[in-house]
């Protein structure tokens, strides 16, 4: 985290560890999560989720042309600065020194925006951020995930189905 540097990423200010911790001292957004806001709303105008998405795009493709899958794209990893721009945080399952066509098999992410591969074990590469940004998009326009439910099961089998 301290060798990227993005305006839509959330920055590290600094770092230190006690006999117990790992802590991580980030940079203050105080316009809180994405995750808020969405709910205030329900859903968003086109023009509001382009703009928010269109910030999403730059920082992944930063991030990609790094070397690091980030796998967790989500409204409550998304947060809002002082001007309303996009800081993405949470980088804890983060992929780095990904090469182009290398395969990773963890078993990760939030289920709702969980791309197939993954929940298929068959491996993955940069492509799930890329499904991830896609379920974020739809969310961002109607309210809900894709394949929403509160039962993890029902959302596995609506989307291999």
């Amino acid at each position: 985290m301290t060798k990227i540097s993005h305006p839509f990423l959330l920055k590290l200010e600094y770092a230190f560890e006690t006999k117990d911790y790992l802590a991580f001292a980030m940079e203050y957004c105080s316009g809180g999560e994405l995750f808020f806001h969405l709910r205030k709303v329900k859903r968003m105008s086109e023009e509001m989720a382009r703009f928010y998405f269109w910030e999403i795009c730059l920082a992944i493709e930063y991030l990609h042309n790094r070397g690091i899958i980030y796998r967790d794209i989500k409204p409550e990893n998304i947060f809002l600065d002082h001007e309303g721009h996009i800081r993405i945080g949470d980088f804890g399952l983060s992929k780095p020194d990904m090469d182009t066509n290398e395969l990773t098999y963890s078993f990760c992410g939030s289920p709702e925006y969980m791309p197939p591969e993954i929940i298929l074990k068959t491996g993955h590469t940069y492509t799930v951020d890329y499904y991830c940004m896609g379920a974020l998009l739809y969310e961002l326009v109607t309210g809900l995930p894709p394949y929403y439910s509160t039962n993890h099961d029902e959302i596995y089998e609506s989307l291999l189905t």
